[in-house]
């Protein structure tokens, strides 16, 4: 773990923030080998922080054992460079323990997914999410969607507490998240980051930055560096003209091929790094892999990308 905070370190970040895939073999197995080359590749292209065995990374198919050494081996690959952080979640006796493989594993952070299956009230989320932030010294950020909505009384809770740092938000209410950002701000001192945790967050990120949410997870990092980081440098920027090109000729195509099939927030991408020349394998059930007719679609949506990049140039 790095001596800097992680939220000192992600406050202002210098590129997107990479959610790596988890590589296999043809066997199932994990291809740590392919994954490291992975999460270099990453951290060279210029990603701010490397989001370990999180959504896009299948954490939900790993085993104990397999999610240890994939954080291991981001840690050892990106060498302090840029913080990591591993994902976490089941319920909390599972979220403690993976938080506590990660911490184990030299992680700079947790990014804590909803508790599994249960829809619980929000004094249980509260107690969860605390019980899993004093397990270890790791900061945590708490991801709203699905089965763990907040109101915004309870992320001002979140935000008192000792080791929870900040609330990515997965859900996509911008009220609910205007109303958060303000209670919170009027609460507590400044600080607590929120992230747009939104599947292909480029897309309703110039929405999120109208409220103050500047940082963003970014899937497409994953298998196009260059697209994501030169969206990302427009919107720091201000360049609304190349923000534009690239949401309408890229983004919000690839965002409606991304809705032709269940999982393929997941599945899609990963057939995206294929594509671009390494080999990290099929997802993991019960995920699938996309339909033939789409892998194609998103080749020739990738060179598109690339297009508009030049003509930019």
């Amino acid at each position: 773990m790095t001596s800097a905070p992680l939220a000192e370190r992600l406050s202002i970040p210098s590129g997107p923030l990479f959610f790596p895939v988890t590589a296999c073999a043809p066997d199932g197995s994990v291809d740590l080998d392919t994954y490291r080359a992975h999460v270099r590749r990453g951290v060279e292209a210029g990603a701010a922080a490397v989001f370990a065995c999180c959504g896009t990374g299948e954490f939900h198919a790993l085993t104990p054992e397999e999610y240890e050494r994939c954080v291991r081996a981001a840690v050892e690959v990106t060498r302090g460079r840029v913080p990591v952080v591993a994902g976490t979640g089941y319920g909390t006796a599972l979220a403690v323990r993976y938080a506590r493989l990660a911490e184990e594993a030299g992680a700079d952070g947790l990014l804590t997914m909803p508790p599994y299956l249960v829809v619980a009230g929000q004094e249980g989320l509260l107690r969860h999410y605390r019980e899993v932030a004093a397990a270890t010294a790791l900061p945590v950020v708490v991801y709203q969607r699905d089965n763990a909505v907040f109101t915004p009384r309870t992320v001002v809770g979140l935000a008192r507490t000792e080791g929870i740092v900040g609330l990515k938000d997965g859900l996509g209410d911008l009220d609910l998240m205007q109303r958060i950002v303000s209670a919170v701000r009027a609460e507590v001192p400044e600080g607590f980051l929120y992230f747009n945790g939104l599947p292909t967050a480029e897309l309703t990120q110039p929405a999120y930055r109208g409220i103050g949410i500047t940082l963003y997870s970014s899937a497409v990092f994953c298998f196009a560096p260059e697209i994501a980081l030169a969206f990302h440098t427009a919107l720091r920027e201000g360049d609304e003209a190349t923000a534009h090109r690239l949401l309408d000729g890229f983004y919000r195509p690839f965002v409606e091929l991304r809705a032709q099939g269940r999982g393929y927030a997941v599945s899609l991408v990963k057939a995206g790094v294929r594509l671009r020349g390494l080999d990290v394998g099929e997802v993991r059930p019960p995920l699938h892999e996309p339909a033939e007719d789409h892998v194609k679609q998103l080749a020739q949506l990738i060179e598109r990308g690339y297009a508009l990049l030049e003509e930019d140039a």
